[in-house]
């Protein structure tokens, strides 16, 4: 019996949740100007969130590809750090990619979406 009501709980409250979300869709940042909140469009704020962590991501891209280098040079004829390296440089590689990847399926699915040609 108890747990009935944990799930109708759970139910109605997960409910009550989304009808909440288009209710907070209307907010209005106008009134809101003096605390410092930010004012933009959840679209912008997100895009600039999205172009903050490509950035990150790229400068973290090239270390890995510095880093592999110098292991590739200092390996002096070992064979076994060769391996290493090139195998860390491969997953950079792979890395790098499966984040351009992303960057290029999501901008996609958002033009395709919106019916535009916008890119970040």
């Amino acid at each position: 019996m108890k747990q009935k009501r944990k799930k109708i709980a759970a139910i109605l409250s997960l409910g009550l949740l989304l009808l909440a979300f288009p209710a907070l869709a209307q907010w209005s940042t106008s009134n809101y100007t003096a605390s410092g909140l930010p004012t933009g469009t959840i679209y912008n704020i997100i895009r600039a969130l999205m172009n903050w962590l490509l950035a990150i991501f790229a400068f973290v891209g090239i270390i890995g590809f510095v880093i592999s280098g110098i292991q590739y040079l200092t390996a002096a004829g070992d064979d076994e750090q060769q391996k290493r390296a090139k195998k860390s440089m491969y997953y950079s590689i792979m890395g790098v990619l499966v984040g351009l990847a992303g960057l290029v399926l999501i901008t996609a699915i958002n033009s395709l979406l919106n019916a535009t040609s916008n890119t970040f």
